[in-house]
Formats: structure tokens, sequence, C-alpha cells
């Protein structure tokens, strides 16, 4: 074993003995070890197919998703993709990297009541915080419950740079984590949460972030290239 892939063992270790992400810069993608596997943790996505996954409201996956070297990718805007199986209490993992001024976001406990998506399933901000027009606002800055709690500036990476995601829902408690660094959290229901709900264009929709369970969900439909790997989970 070369010193660097001992080293990578080593942080990839540490990190899983402390919850925090997984390193991205780590040998193997899209893979478990028998320690994380022992933890609970299981893939979502294997770097080979899209298995486990479809189209919001679709059996099928949208075209413009595809799998290429071991990422799950887009190049333009597409539909949004789901889990087929849906989780209440988790630990989510995830590396992404957007193009310039591109935009996604990773939503949670999400419904197939409404027309989409985002008017059930609360997001994690997906976006290039330099070029992206939503870059200017700290409330839909990259790392945001969209919309409702901000980040702090200067956590995460360029366009086309690999960040690491990590997202925990236990009951009504949410933490965002982006690079290792706690972003924000937050208690679903709470009267903080209500009345900032009641504040924005999500109180037009009566069941927003109120499912106790709900889809993984992956934001599609807008332009740029989004890049995806080892997306991991383990229900708590």
């Amino acid at each position: 074993m070369s010193h660097g892939i001992a080293s990578h063992a080593l942080v990839a270790a540490v990190l899983l003995a402390t919850g925090t992400t997984r390193a991205v810069a780590q040998g193997s993608t899209n893979t478990l070890t028998a320690a994380e596997r022992q933890a609970g943790w299981h893939l979502l996505f294997d770097g080979r197919s899209t298995d486990g996954w479809r189209g919001y409201k679709s059996d099928s996956v949208p075209a413009g998703w595809q799998v290429v070297s071991g990422v799950l990718t887009k190049s333009g805007s597409t539909g949004d993709l789901v889990t087929r199986q849906q989780f209440r209490d988790f630990e989510l993992t995830l590396d992404w990297k957007l193009g310039s001024a591109g935009n996604s976001g990773i939503f949670y406990r999400a419904t197939e009541e409404y027309e989409h998506i985002y008017w059930s399933g609360p997001e994690y901000q997906l976006l290039d915080d330099a070029a992206a027009p939503d870059g200017k606002i700290r409330l839909t800055a990259a790392g945001a419950a969209y919309g409702l709690y901000p980040p702090p500036a200067g956590i995460v990476k360029p366009a086309n740079e690999w960040n690491s995601t990590r997202i925990v829902v236990r009951g009504t408690h949410v933490e965002h984590w982006l690079n290792g660094t706690k972003l924000l959290e937050y208690e679903l229901g709470s009267a903080d949460w209500e009345a900032k709900v009641k504040l924005s264009k999500f109180a037009a929709w009566p069941n927003y972030g109120r499912s106790g369970t709900g889809y993984i969900g992956i934001q599609g439909d807008h332009n740029g290239a989004l890049s995806l790997r080892n997306i991991r989970i383990r229900e708590r």
C-alpha cells in the first residue's frame, strides 16, 4: 500500500468515526467498506446504473440523466430524480460538482402530492455561488435550506470542483453539512420554522416540509452540468 492510499484510508476512517462526510479525495468511489456496511450504510448509486431511481411522478428515468465513468450526470435541463425507496430518519452523504453558474438541489422527505417536488420537500441547495444569480443571497446560496435558513459564505468550492455534502434528518431535527463544516440546523415544525415558511413562497403549499417520510430527490430542471458520486445513506 502506498503512503497516499494509506492516508486516504486513514482520513476515511476518521470521518466515519466522527460521523462527518467521507473525504472527496479517497481512492475508490461508489463503494462501501466492510466497516461502513456494518455501520448501516448502503449505496443509492452503484456507479454503473440508475437502478433505485426514477423520475418524479414517473416510473422511468428522465432523458438527460446518464452514468459516465462512475458518475451520475446531466448536462442540461431535464426532469427531477427521486429514489424508489422512501426514508424517514437518515444520514445522507454525497459528492457533487456543478458547471459554471450551475444550480441544483437535494430534496428530502419529498412526496408526490403536488405538481413539483419542491412544493413538498425541503431542499439542500447545490450552487456555484460565484456565478449563479442565487449566490448573491445567502438564503439561496450553496448549502442553504432553500429560502429559509442561510449558510455561511466561503465553504463551497468553485465550479467544476468536487464538494461533499452531508444531510442529517432525525425526527424534526435537520442538519446541513458541506465539506466537513456544519452549515446550519433547524427543527421542522418549530415556531421559528413555521414563521419562516409563512413568510416564504412555500406558504402556498400547506404540506410543505410536513411529511414524516418521503423520497430523496435530485433537481434536474435547471440548465447546466451536474455530476454526482458516492451517494450513500444510513437510516437512523
